[in-house]
């Protein structure tokens, strides 16, 4: 697929990973959200670069206006969505004046949305499903384009946030740094200074246009039935209308790996979706990914089945001739596994760790190729082998 804005976006994806340690899957979850017009959760302790992340986003992103808002119990609506208009209230009229406010916003990133009062809440709901914002009675379109919310908690049952949770397609939880390296360069400020890639609204609004296009096929339709049975099974009943939803996230995730056909591994972001409360977390991810990474695993399979018997039939054959053909075939199995690496970054560790493999045999192979003494030598072994029987 040779799209500029397609490279843009690779390019958009790789620094963010540069610059956030361990976010990778955050990362491809909030390009995936502002591709498909879905909103975002990231729940998580504090200090876990949740706001810095979007923040980032927002940068980028040339042409958008960003609102930025930390929410506590007595946030009021003014500070969300606007003063109300001094003039028009002296003629009896109650609008608000959204000016730099989150009815005017096209990201909007609501830090500790959990703490949403009642005051602001009916007027939220609206605003993030439907994307219009009621201003003196009369209901206007907002540019919204995906709203980031971050928690530091899950919402405590009673509290009437369910809607408001349900509002999130995308939930990710997120901790603190794991790996020491990764800790050190984070604390060196490593790739903290690079310089960031752009893309202009008009550009990622070209994009979002390119998601729905993106083909679904029946497989895909067919695995996400299976699922559906299996959690219901489960006793986890995610909405028609999630599912629904879902369609487009797998569409985004598709065209952020440079492609326009949804693969059944693609289905693995959507542990990040089905799931409606903690402890159905575990469950849901076991069955979504017993189904989306047997299509990438059997790849994986194939390709080593393939290498150990292209290794052993040149280590058989001491030809120069078969040492040639095998470090052929080995290229083609390395370009093989880089492409699917390419469009399954999901699985870039397991890939990873196939490609050294490969490598490491082909390495050999052309160690064999290039000395002048192996065959030689064969061809002697051969010989007395031959005499001795």
């Amino acid at each position: 697929m040779k799209n500029p804005n397609l490279r843009k976006l690779a390019e958009i994806r790789d620094a963010l990973n540069s610059k956030f340690y361990e976010r990778e899957k955050q990362v491809e979850g909030i390009l995936v959200a502002l591709l498909s017009r879905q909103h975002m959760l990231m729940i998580g302790p504090a200090g876990t670069a949740k706001s810095a992340l979007s923040v980032e986003l927002a940068k980028i992103i040339n042409g958008t206006t960003y609102f930025q808002w930390l929410l506590t119990r007595f946030s009021t609506p003014e500070e969300v969505f606007g003063p109300l208009s001094l003039k028009d209230l002296e003629k009896g009229i109650y609008k608000r004046v959204t000016t730099t406010k989150m009815p005017e916003a096209h990201l909007v990133f609501l830090d500790e949305i959990f703490k949403a009062n009642s005051a602001i809440l009916n007027s939220l709901l609206t605003l993030i499903n439907e994307r219009l914002f009621y201003n003196d009675g009369s209901p206007v379109q907002v540019p919204l384009m995906s709203v980031i919310g971050a928690s530091n908690e899950y919402p405590e049952e009673g509290e009437g946030l369910e809607a408001l949770f349900d509002r999130f397609l995308l939930r990710f939880e997120i901790d603190f740094i794991a790996d020491e390296t990764n800790f050190v360069s984070m604390m060196k400020g490593i790739g903290q200074t690079q310089e960031m890639p752009s893309i202009t609204k008009e550009e990622l609004t070209q994009l979002q246009l390119l998601t729905d296009e993106v083909f679904i096929p029946d497989e895909v339709y067919e695995a996400l039935s299976r699922i559906r049975i299996e959690l219901r099974d489960e006793g986890i009943r995610p909405s028609d209308r999630r599912f629904k939803q879902s369609l487009s996230v797998l569409q985004a995730k598709a065209l952020l790996n440079q492609r326009q056909v949804v693969n059944i591994d693609d289905i693995e972001i959507l542990e990040n979706a089905l799931w409606e409360t903690v402890d159905q977390i575990s469950t849901v991810s076991n069955v979504i990914r017993n189904h989306s990474q047997n299509a990438v695993t059997q790849s994986l399979y194939t390709i080593q089945n393939e290498a150990t018997d292209v290794y052993y039939s040149m280590v058989q054959d001491h030809s120069p001739e078969a040492g040639m053909e095998a470090n052929v075939k080995m290229k083609a199995l390395l370009a093989d596994l880089n492409q699917l690496k390419t469009h399954n970054q999901s699985r870039k560790a397991d890939i990873n760790g196939l490609i050294d493999k490969v490598t490491s045999m082909q390495h050999e192979i052309l160690d064999r190729i290039l000395d002048p003494y192996y065959f030689e030598a064969q061809k002697g072994k051969r010989k007395s082998t031959s005499v001795f029987f």
